[in-house]
């Protein structure tokens, strides 16, 4: 089973263009990612650039509107995230415990859909998402 955990740091939606996390919290979450690493599940991470120097493509009007940030709207926004593939949501959740986050981060986690998560027609609706998987990951 795959799950994504997502990093929210509370304050983040404000951060300045560059702002970047200290030395000491950068050493320790490499700590947790090694661990993640050597348990063989760790599939992926990144850290994400703050908001202020994202961008918005919203469809209201039935167009493309592009929107830069700082997103004033925001309460929560993702820092970071790690793609896991374990045996259950418990030892997701027993991952996601173990993490160095600070008292003021949050981790949510999210299962991934499988394809045999999906009726027949959306299945079918999907297909070749699989080989594009495997031809992304093969890069």
């Amino acid at each position: 089973m795959r799950f994504m955990m997502l990093m929210i740091p509370r304050g983040y939606e404000a951060a300045a263009p560059g702002a970047m996390p200290s030395a000491d919290a950068v050493a320790a979450m490499m700590k947790y990612n090694e661990a993640l690493k050597e348990a063989g599940v760790l599939i992926t991470l990144d850290g994400l650039h703050p908001p202020s120097m994202g961008v918005r493509v919203s469809f209201e009007s039935g167009k493309p509107v592009v929107t830069d940030g700082p997103f004033t709207e925001s309460k929560e926004v993702i820092g970071g995230y790690w793609m896991i593939d374990v045996k259950s949501r418990d030892e997701a959740i027993a991952w996601a415990k173990r993490c160095p986050a600070s008292n003021n981060e949050t981790i949510e986690i999210r299962q991934v859909f499988e394809m045999t998560d999906f009726p027949a027609d959306v299945q079918k609706a999907a297909a070749g998402f699989t080989e594009m998987q495997r031809d992304l990951a093969s890069r």
